[in-house]
């Protein structure tokens, strides 16, 4: 039996702050509301324009969050280049080099991704202008060849492109919980994962949190602002 003394292997440490959780969840629920409107169409293309603003407020926040947010939510803590995704893939990390803590390299690319194609649909579709009824808040600032070609990117390869990295996503979160016994969902919904007691933790006080809100604050603003500007 180890000596009362003895540290604990592993101590509940915390990985994802609160900003970062909150803005996973609503993004999360944001896009589904957005996929389940366009495809519903009518009256519901009003709450796809809102929600669709709504995605680019957050990801607006999720940038700033990447620049001064809690330190496994830095775009610097998972920025992992291709030598160290391919140690990743072997087994063999450097010294030093933790890929059990935030995103591992894999989970990075998936997370790049996403808020890429993300972000290029939104985009497309505040130029967007369906011919019916439906009309991006952007288009007016735009060409109507230019607009068509936004239109036909949004209705067309970019909803596909989202669905299926959507897809992508579902199915790494199974087959890590299933495959390595790894739940990525658990640390996203509270907070912590079991880890070295020495391991460095986010900041998540109520500054930090004060701080995410000032930020959300002015990110939906601008997302109010770019939804007025349809009319």
């Amino acid at each position: 039996m180890p000596d009362a003394s003895t540290p604990p292997a592993t101590a509940a440490i915390r990985v994802w702050d609160l900003p970062t959780r909150l803005f996973h969840w609503t993004l999360a629920l944001a896009v589904i509301g957005a996929v389940a409107t366009a495809w519903t169409g009518g009256n519901a293309m009003v709450w796809h324009l809102r929600l669709g603003c709504g995605v680019l407020a957050l990801l607006v926040f999720r940038i700033g969050w990447g620049l001064f947010g809690g330190r496994w939510s830095r775009f610097a803590s998972f920025a992992w280049g291709p030598a160290a995704i391919a140690r990743y893939l072997r087994g063999q990390a450097l010294p030093g080099e933790r890929f059990d803590i935030g995103h591992n390299p894999l989970g990075s690319l998936s997370v790049w991704a996403l808020l890429a194609i993300l972000a290029l649909q939104v985009g497309t579709g505040l130029f967007a202008d369906d011919e019916i009824d439906t009309v991006g808040p952007l288009n007016q600032y735009v060409r109507t060849s230019t607009g068509r070609r936004l239109t036909g990117w949004h209705h067309g390869p970019g909803q596909w492109i989202v669905l299926t990295l959507l897809a992508l996503h579902l199915a790494a979160i199974a087959w890590y919980r299933w495959r390595r016994g790894t739940d990525l969902v658990r640390p996203m919904w509270r907070g912590d994962k079991a880890l070295p007691p020495a391991t460095p933790a986010s900041a998540d006080g109520w500054a930090m949190r004060l701080l995410a809100l000032a930020w959300a604050a002015a990110c939906a603003a601008l997302g109010v602002w770019i939804y007025g500007l349809g009319g």
